[in-house]
Parts: structure tokens; sequence; C-alpha cells
């Protein structure tokens, strides 16, 4: 079983901004191991004949591509005016 020193936990805490007391330190020291532990299961996997994959739902982009408009920004009242995108029925 790794485990976590106590300077790693305070280190954790710290970039976490979290102001742990020792009782809380020895605490997540056992749990964060643990923790550890786990997920280092990960690497006794064999991926050696997987294809790498940014993403697993198939899913497309579905926003509109971006035009250039060459066109200046007017102002009203203090405000800039642009189109609409959305439509009320949104």
């Amino acid at each position: 079983m790794a485990k976590l020193s106590v300077d790693e936990v305070k280190h954790i805490a710290k970039l976490s901004k979290l102001d742990l007391t020792s009782s809380e330190i020895n605490k997540f020291q056992k749990q964060l191991s643990k923790i550890v532990d786990y997920v280092s299961k990960l690497s006794e996997v064999d991926t050696s004949n997987l294809e790498p994959t940014s993403q697993t739902t198939s899913l497309e982009n579905v926003f509109r591509i971006d035009e250039v408009r060459l066109t200046s920004i007017t102002q009203e009242n203090g405000y800039f005016i642009v189109d609409r995108i959305l439509n009320k029925e949104e």
C-alpha cells in the first residue's frame, strides 16, 4: 500500500486551500493513501492493444461555425449593439 507522507497531505491541503488540523491530516493521510492505491490498480490493466480515445459518447460539435464579419460595433446609450443570439422560443 502506498502511504502518503504528512508533508504530501499538507501540500495537497495547501493546493486545495484547506486549513487542516493535525487529526484531519492523519485522517486524510489514510483516506488519500487508499485512493492512490485504488487508482494505481489502473496501471495493471493491459491497454497495449487498445486505440487511444479522446471521448466515447460519439457526440459531435453542435455549435455554429464562427464567422468573421467586418462591421463596426455601434453604441447606444453607452451599450454595444449586437445581433440577438437567442430566439424568444429559447
